[in-house]
């Protein structure tokens, strides 16, 4: 196992070397259009809200649709075939092309024939393949992978284009700039698409009522691809038909803006085949000089199955069906910013989303190669133009994966409901390699099972921290666990949060003199760990008029449920709601320090518990800085005087991933400025910590360089004197280790015994 980890580790370092600021600048930038393009739109939450209803009808409703295209596009005179799997499809295309005689084939960019691997098996068929899509050129020329669903060449600088082109082609001049390449480009495959016999496309949507094909590019060369050439073979897989051509509207408004951050892409063509063969003088800039007959057009719709409807029978993977593959989720991520899709990708498709199409079309073994490389963050979630949950599609695959369900194409597929067969508790189960059910590692169990590790922690500090911190210990945490020795480990105090509270007799606002109780929820960080937060947390309450318990209570089951563990996530949270559900039902509401176990409540308590007592919890559930503010906007509560104020003291705050993906940021920034604080917010979505995710030595360096941006903000001259104030604990832990000045959490700020 550890030579498998220092080999992650070594790759991870080749990308960040090698593609790590290209895939970063394009990422990035993509991200911010994002943001710019759809705070333009007045209805964009509805827009998506649409677009997952046509999706989920469609998906409910495919074998019909099926045999609708197949009719519509047989009465134009074209003819549709259903691929059972790769080779069934590329079989057929290769008849085509063999029944046209044709010798060379030119295709616009489709991710579905990546994933069937068509170009190999034209070639083998002897017809020669050219890529028109700029970039899918730019790599076919260099012989890689796409390392992005919609820009496959994101990870290449123009330098490293026309040095490859300049060493691959044979050109009157060197070529250098942007300008020149494209031309040289456009030029070299005008002549392509000129000579081809036959023109292959994807389809972004097909209607299913009249055939009608619809293509969103950026480039021009598809619908040369498509009328250039006789014959025009479409290749689909079965999930992107839609019922109507109307259907397409908020797919349109959402597609570009979700993958590029353009309001709308350069093209967006519909063709409903067959249609006109203009003959084309590629040398007067593509201008047509006459139609061709449409009696002459041969088209082919090739819709790919490929594993689809078995994931459409997977309760858990069938949002993934849904996805239309606009990238939102792999330019959203912090990891995938950093690496790109060589890293964060399978066989054939990369991002967020690339768990659920890898495992459905490929297997479980292939999304193994990535999946621990989301981190269940959720930030994608928002950024989703038909909101799958792909944080939840990622951790049932994990589990999938834990249990060694198989590696076969499509293995796991079927399954309709969360197997949570076989426990994983490493202090159960034992921690021998004999005992790794499934062949889950050391590493998941240790991580996911670290409730029990804190309260063995707190049990033998300090005697704990001192052994743990010795060289043997982090040598053999570091081959045993993979656990970067490079990390300071957590600090567990002896007196919890819980015991704290108990001894001091409780809280100094008796029920009866209160207008609101609440519960303080002890997180495994804040009972055991970063406890003086509890306690900050417990006297601001108070001061706010709050009478308050700390009660005993299991951990969320964020822990296991990072690492794929669902059978004891599902115990945890069994647990934390009854230990809760009392409490709730006497009125009194649920406080919550980190972000990551409100979220938890918020999202995947829906999945492991019923929906009534999931949506009881979470609606009686609230962040720190989120109830503060409400309290200081009620009457019957103290003011803002009664907490330490700031007096204008200049702090640089950073909002936790999933408290950001609850809208809850503003509310800390509303409270500190309200109590005198000069805040000035980080606008940098991700510290890189994760929560185990940076512990382990296999991703240390990609956490640390995600990290970087977090830190060249805050030791800026605008920020570098100010005090570090942060949400979450793996923010806290991030920012100790790249600032090396002392942080706090919001809530001590506030504390009146400060």
């Amino acid at each position: 196992m550890s030579s498998d980890r220092s080999a992650k580790a070594a790759e991870i370092r080749r990308l960040l070397a090698e593609e790590g600021d290209s895939v970063a600048a394009n990422t990035r930038g993509f991200n911010e259009g994002r943001y710019e393009s759809v705070a333009r739109l007045d209805d964009y939450e509805e827009l998506k809200s649409e677009a997952r209803a046509i999706k989920e009808d469609a998906i409910e409703r495919l074998p019909d649709l099926i045999a609708q295209v197949r009719e519509s596009v047989e009465e134009n005179g074209g003819t549709v075939y259903l691929a059972d799997d790769a080779a069934d499809a590329n079989r057929y295309v290769a008849e085509v092309c063999d029944r046209e005689d044709a010798e060379t084939l030119v295709k616009s960019k489709s991710m579905t024939s990546e994933e069937i691997e068509v170009n190999d098996a034209l070639r083998e068929a002897g017809v020669e393949v050219w890529e028109t899509d700029l970039g899918e050129f730019v790599l076919q020329v260099a012989d890689e992978a796409p390392s992005h669903i919609v820009a496959p060449a994101i990870h290449k600088s123009r330098e490293s284009i026309a040095e490859l082109f300049d060493a691959h082609f044979d050109t009157d001049e060197p070529l250098e700039t942007a300008e020149e390449l494209t031309e040289f480009a456009r030029e070299f495959l005008g002549e392509r698409i000129a000579e081809a016999d036959v023109g292959m496309t994807g389809a972004n949507f097909v209607a299913a009522e009249s055939g009608t094909i619809a293509l969103v590019t950026s480039e021009g060369n598809a619908r040369k691809s498509v009328v250039a050439p006789d014959t025009h073979v479409a290749v689909a897989g079965v999930e992107k038909l839609i019922p109507t051509l109307s259907d397409l509207n908020p797919f349109v408004e959402l597609i570009g803006r979700s993958g590029t951050g353009q309001d709308i892409t350069s093209y967006v063509s519909l063709f409903t085949p067959p249609v006109d063969s203009p003959t084309i003088d590629f040398e007067d800039g593509g201008t047509p000089v006459s139609e061709g007959d449409p009696e002459d057009r041969d088209f082919h719709l090739v819709l790919v199955d490929n594993g689809r409807m078995a994931m459409r029978e997977d309760d858990q993977l069938r949002e993934t069906l849904y996805c239309i593959r606009c990238s939102a989720c792999a330019n959203s991520c912090a990891n995938f910013q950093s690496v790109g899709g060589h890293a964060f990708g399978g066989e054939t498709y990369s991002g967020g989303i690339a768990t659920g199409w890898e495992s459905g079309v490929e297997g479980l073994d292939a999304a193994a190669e990535f999946n621990d490389l989301c981190t269940g963050c959720s930030r994608c979630v928002n950024q989703c133009p038909v909101q799958i949950d792909i944080p939840w599609i990622n951790t049932v695959v994990r589990d999938r994966i834990n249990r060694g369900e198989g590696g076969n194409r499509g293995a796991g597929s079927n399954r309709g409901e969360i197997d949570t067969g076989t426990e994983f508790d490493w202090l159960v189960e034992g921690l021998t390699p004999d005992a790794e059910a499934g062949g889950m590692s050391l590493q998941k169990r240790f991580f996911g099972n670290f409730e029990r590790v804190a309260k063995a922690g707190s049990a033998l500090a300090p005697a704990s921290n001192w052994l743990a911190d010795t060289a043997p210990a982090r040598w053999a945490m570091e081959r045993v666990l993979g656990i970067d020795r490079r990390r300071d480990l957590p600090d567990f105090r002896r007196e919890t949060l819980v015991d704290w509270f108990e001894t001091r007799g409780g809280s100094r606002i008796a029920p009866s003199a209160a207008e609101r109780e609440a519960v303080v929820y002890p997180d495994l960080y804040t009972n055991h760990v970063q406890v003086e937060r509890g306690k900050a947390a417990v006297r601001v309450l108070e001061a706010l008029g709050v009478a308050v318990r700390v009660p005993e209570v299991a951990s969320s089951g964020r822990a296991p449920l990072s690492q794929g563990m669902i059978r004891t996530a599902a115990r945890h949270a069994e647990e934390v709601e009854s230990a809760l559900r009392s409490h709730v039902e006497a009125g009194r509401d649920v406080v919550v320090i980190e972000p990551s176990d409100l979220a938890v409540f918020d999202r995947e308590y829906g999945k492991l518990l019923d929906a009534e007592r999931h949506e009881t919890l979470a609606e009686n559930s609230y962040e720190v800085l989120e109830y503060v503010y409400g309290l200081l906007g009620a009457e019957e509560c103290g003011d803002a005087e009664a907490l330490t104020t700031g007096e204008g003291t200049e702090v640089a705050y950073h909002s936790h991933c999933q408290q950001r993906t609850l809208d809850l940021e503003p509310y800390t920034t509303a409270v500190l400025e309200a109590t005198g604080y000069d805040v000035l917010t980080s606008d940098v979505e991700c510290c890189g910590m994760a929560g185990s995710f940076g512990y382990k030595s296999e991703y240390y360096e990609l956490s640390v360089d995600v990290g970087e941006q977090l830190r060249d903000q805050f030791t800026s001259p605008e920020a570098a004197n100010r005090v570090v104030v942060a949400s979450g604990t793996s923010c806290l832990e991030q920012l100790d280790s790249l600032l090396g000045r002392p942080t706090r959490h919001p809530v001590e700020l506030l504390d009146p015994a400060r």
